[in-house]
């Protein structure tokens, strides 16, 4: 019988097809077409073994460490790291570039925002999904009735809000960033002063209907109070930009089937001619 996907061999290795299926949880593809969540799982397979064996081809000894509370790498994770700690450099950038960095756009760099909101929540038990469909479907009339008409906001939060602070019309008062859920804040970024979130909002509460009342805008920040902070993102990137060019080195030099590595191959060769 024919494999649905055929194996992934990299260097005479053989991986084992169920941890490319494990995978697979990891990467989406088209509701229908398997087929492309494998090949990103091959992959990303593929290029984890082959770091994996130039670990073990220099040596590297997998030294564990926590990278959380109570959570600590695997050894796989462990030796890719202690490889990359050894062939991949990047240099801090000067402050002439960090300055020119700046002056690009200045008001990149601003202190926090505080903004001034007020909101509908709509609860429910996120796990439950019928209940959560069912509390989805309330919060979507309730903000067609919000954004119909904005001016009675504070009403319809006191007739339709499950939370306690229906009884300041959904007042919220000033918030910073930190202030509130992730989801909830992600929200808040985009929006403007009098703005309705168009389509309701899920955080581990339920369904918010979010109306911006005010939004002060952070001030741009002087380059000496954010150098550090452009130059440890400047170095990350030069980090990142060298690791993926070490990966295709070894692409370059591999034997794989199984996996299609050639974004990377041809990455590498239109690098190769720039600097030719």
């Amino acid at each position: 019988m024919t494999a649905l996907f055929p194996d992934l061999v990299i260097n005479g290795e053989t991986v084992p097809s169920a941890r490319v299926a494990a995978e697979t949880q990891n990467h989406k593809g088209p509701k229908g077409k398997p087929g492309i969540a494998w090949r990103k799982a091959a992959n990303a397979i593929a290029v984890r073994t082959l770091l994996l064996q130039e670990a073990k081809r220099c040596g590297i000894k997998a030294q564990v460490q926590e990278v959380g509370p109570g959570r600590f790498e695997t050894e796989e994770e462990a030796l890719v790291r202690g490889l990359l700690d050894q062939a991949v450099e990047a240099k801090a950038p000067t402050e002439a570039a960090v300055l020119e960095e700046w002056e690009r756009d200045p008001t990149r760099f601003r202190s926090p925002p505080l903004w001034e909101v007020s909101h509908i929540l709509i609860a429910c038990t996120t796990s439950d999904k019928v209940e959560q469909g069912l509390a989805h479907a309330r919060a979507v009339e309730v903000a067609k009735r919000a954004s119909d008409n904005p001016s009675k906001f504070g009403e319809l939060a006191r007739a339709e809000s499950d939370c306690a602070s229906k009884a300041n019309g959904g007042a919220l008062g000033q918030l910073n960033p930190g202030d509130s859920v992730p989801e909830f804040e992600a929200a808040l970024y985009p929006m403007l002063s009098g703005a309705i979130t168009g389509e309701p909002v899920l955080t581990r509460h339920g369904w918010h209907i979010i109306k911006m009342d005010a939004v002060a805008e952070g001030a741009v920040l002087p380059f000496d109070a954010v150098k550090q902070k452009i130059s440890d993102a400047m170095e990350k990137a030069s980090w990142a930009r060298a690791a993926k060019e070490f990966v295709q080195t070894l692409v370059a030099s591999a034997d794989i089937t199984g996996a299609d590595l050639r974004p990377v191959l041809h990455a590498r060769k239109d690098h190769e001619q720039r600097n030719h």
